[in-house]
């Protein structure tokens, strides 16, 4: 076997791996369910290697991307769902169908901007997915095979239709951005502060009753309050989060590199010494005041 640049030797390799008699062992053991941290993991490293802006780490940071789905695909050739062609074929037609401005005839182009026209591509896609899912229920049952639960158990619910797989945060901003579409929103910011400071109290009443459940249940509604108030200013609070954490970074690393100016290990340093080198990376961050 040689390496490539057309797919379809991925998706050969990927084929020998999960290979029964003659294939990895560890390969042979996936299923749709442990592989599907691994594919959120990949999808991190790519924003990553994007946010380092480190153009080498991003190239093979998408080729473990693209493993991924080809994992994914092979997991479901083998079960008799779909394959790589198909993942290639559907998502070709949806960016035909959504861009009928671009690749659609004069009329198509001409009605691209028509009152109701996105609405009537989403509806047809809808229509589209439920007829796939009948017919990949009636494959798997007759293959004797578990279908992801993706495919399995879509809800009929105004929210049901965003993906549970995001994490938290994005999560809960996008489950907020739906409900708002009904009206269930603030149209002003007092209202969430407000509710922040409430559950701040009740994360302490939770804190200092001991019950752990009733904690993290509070903590939950804190955060969630928290994405309320980021997306009532328009910030998408997974990047200020990540941001935070970045200045975490570099004021932790003052504190580390400041220490072993003299030295000294992390852990030789109490925690005062610590929080006085803390507020000097801060200090030294802060813009010059005129």
């Amino acid at each position: 076997m040689t390496p490539s640049k057309d797919v379809a030797r991925l998706v050969e390799i990927m084929a020998a791996l999960r290979d029964p008699v003659t294939g990895c062992p560890w390969d042979v053991e996936q299923d749709f369910a442990t592989i599907a941290p691994y594919t959120i993991e990949e999808a991190y490293e790519v924003a990553d290697a994007i946010e380092r802006n480190d153009a080498v780490d991003l190239r093979e940071e998408l080729g473990d991307l693209l493993l991924q789905v080809v994992y994914h695909a092979q997991l479901a050739t083998e079960a008799g769902l779909f394959d790589f062609g198909d993942v290639v074929d559907g998502i070709t037609r949806k960016m035909i169908r959504r861009h009928p401005h671009v690749f659609g005839d004069a009329e198509a182009r001409s009605a691209g901007s028509a009152k109701g026209h996105w609405e009537r591509i989403k509806a047809a896609e809808k229509a589209e997915r439920a007829a796939l899912r009948e017919t990949v229920a009636t494959v798997a049952l007759t293959a004797d095979t578990p279908v992801p639960e993706a495919a399995d158990q879509a809800g009929s619910g105004f929210l049901d239709g965003v993906p549970s797989g995001f994490p938290a945060l994005t999560l809960a901003l996008k489950i907020q951005q739906k409900a708002a579409k009904v009206g269930f929103d603030w149209d002003r910011p007092e209202p969430i502060v407000g509710k922040i400071v409430e559950e701040i109290d009740e994360v302490a009443e939770a804190a200092e009753s001991g019950d752990r459940d009733a904690l993290e249940g509070e903590i939950g509604d804190l955060l969630f309050s928290a994405v309320n108030l980021a997306r009532y200013h328009e910030i998408d609070p997974e990047s200020a989060l990540r941001r935070c954490v970045r200045k975490f970074r570099g004021r932790f690393r003052h504190i580390e590199q400041e220490l072993a100016a003299t030295g000294r290990a992390l852990e030789t340093a109490s925690l005062d010494e610590m929080e006085a080198l803390w507020i000097a990376a801060k200090t030294r961050n802060q813009p010059a005041v005129s």
